[in-house]
């Protein structure tokens, strides 16, 4: 492992799994097209932790059902400080307030267009 790789935290739901926003408890929808691939790549740039909001060992049981553990350093609920974090509800904000105002009035998850 190289010292100097940066962490990237990725969200589970809607980044890496089929999630159109109907959240079920006991069921983590399937793995989206493209998504082990992207990981690879990714993991060539910096250490991985799957960052969600469900149950923590559903999760990472998830990762192990779909062969990407070998990928990810954890599992966390928690913001830990990363070099960039990867999710699909969120806005970057660029310095501008009134620039990010209007984009969380225009803002739509891509799933849902």
């Amino acid at each position: 492992m190289e010292k100097n790789k940066k962490k990237i935290l990725i969200d589970l739901d809607g980044v890496l799994n089929e999630y159109k926003g109907k959240y079920s408890e006991k069921n983590i929808p399937k793995i989206r097209k493209g998504a082990k691939e992207f990981i690879e790549e990714l993991n060539k740039i910096g250490d991985l932790y799957l960052f969600t909001t469900r149950n923590l060992m559903q999760s990472a049981k998830w990762l192990f059902d779909n062969n990407l553990d070998k990928y990810f350093k954890d599992v966390t609920n928690v913001k830990i400080p990363s070099f960039i974090y990867i999710d699909d509800r969120c806005i970057c904000f660029k310095g501008d307030y009134n620039l990010t105002l209007k984009e969380i009035v225009q803002f739509k998850v891509y799933w849902k267009e």
